[in-house]
């Protein structure tokens, strides 16, 4: 083996997670290459005399856009079924992993005969849609870029790649820092032994994981709102207290425990990233007034 590829047996990581770390990067390249090979879609210019008047004029028109959707949905179900085959060889591994909070997969319990099956299937399409998903992104991208402005694009590109990482550092909040304080409160509740079934335990875990995550697309949903002209920094900046009690009455909603202290370790990256929306509304009011003055 050459001397520069030496440390790649040493890299921390299980056989599983370099699998899917393989399969995400080939969904991805692939991705790249769709959109590589409909560059041109993706960079011609919007056909600004088409309404919904010639619409109604000439239906016929619209049959191609309906081939090119139904193109890009038989590709998207594909890749999902592909990714969703494999991801079934790993479902029991990933299990594993979202029943570490609880202390394994043996402290949980089944009580439906086709309950473990269930559960199995669920997880392993769920994964297998995360995988495909960069795939499946790209094909929906190629048939809706082909409507929107250049400037629209643009801001696609920016605001994906960022909302992307905010849904994700929510996710890996909520299992590194939530669930290992959430869990072990909720099962020994006032003195209570609590034995979850797979399917409540499952079930619990992914909304909790799917919500916060949400929850921190917060700057991006007021970069969105300030560009549209909807609010300002200005008017974010004056109502931080009104914020404040939103993002707590929104903790209370999303961490799974009643308790204070899991309520401020929700609440306070929120506040944080309200902060980081009053910021982002400054850089949208100006894109906006630069928009505005270059017609």
């Amino acid at each position: 083996m050459p001397s520069f590829l030496q440390w790649i047996p040493h890299i921390p990581v299980s056989t599983e997670a370099a699998l899917i770390i393989s399969i995400l990067v080939i969904s991805l390249a692939s991705a790249l290459i769709a959109m590589i090979r409909n560059r041109r879609t993706l960079s011609a210019p919007v056909d600004e005399d088409s309404d919904l008047g010639a619409l109604f004029e000439n239906p016929s028109s619209i049959m191609p856009h309906i081939a090119e959707l139904r193109t890009r949905l038989i590709f998207s179900l594909i890749a999902i079924l592909v990714a969703t085959a494999v991801a079934a060889l790993l479902t029991p591994q990933v299990m594993t992993v979202l029943a570490a909070p609880i202390g394994g997969i043996n402290e949980l319990i089944a009580i439906g005969v086709t309950e473990p099956f269930a559960v199995t299937f669920r997880v392993a399409l769920v994964l297998g849609v995360i995988l495909a998903s960069p795939y499946v992104l790209a094909q929906l991208w190629i048939f809706v870029a082909a409507g929107l402005k250049p400037v629209e694009r643009r801001i696609f590109y920016f605001l994906f790649p960022f909302g992307l990482v905010l849904f994700l550092s929510g996710v890996v909040f909520a299992y590194f820092v939530m669930l290992p304080v959430a869990v072990p409160f909720l099962i020994g509740f006032l003195g209570f032994k609590a034995t979850p079934t797979i399917e409540n335990y499952i079930k619990f875990v992914t909304n909790v994981l799917l919500w916060v995550g949400i929850s921190f697309e917060m700057p991006l949903v007021a970069f969105v709102l300030a560009r549209l002209g909807v609010v300002n920094a200005r008017l974010l900046a004056q109502n931080w207290r009104i914020a404040i009690i939103v993002i707590a009455l929104l903790a209370a909603v999303v961490t799974p425990t009643p308790d204070p202290v899991n309520m401020g370790i929700v609440a306070a990256p929120l506040i944080l990233l309200y902060g980081v929306s009053i910021v982002l509304a400054v850089v949208a009011q100006r894109s906006r007034q630069r928009a505005a003055a270059s017609k």
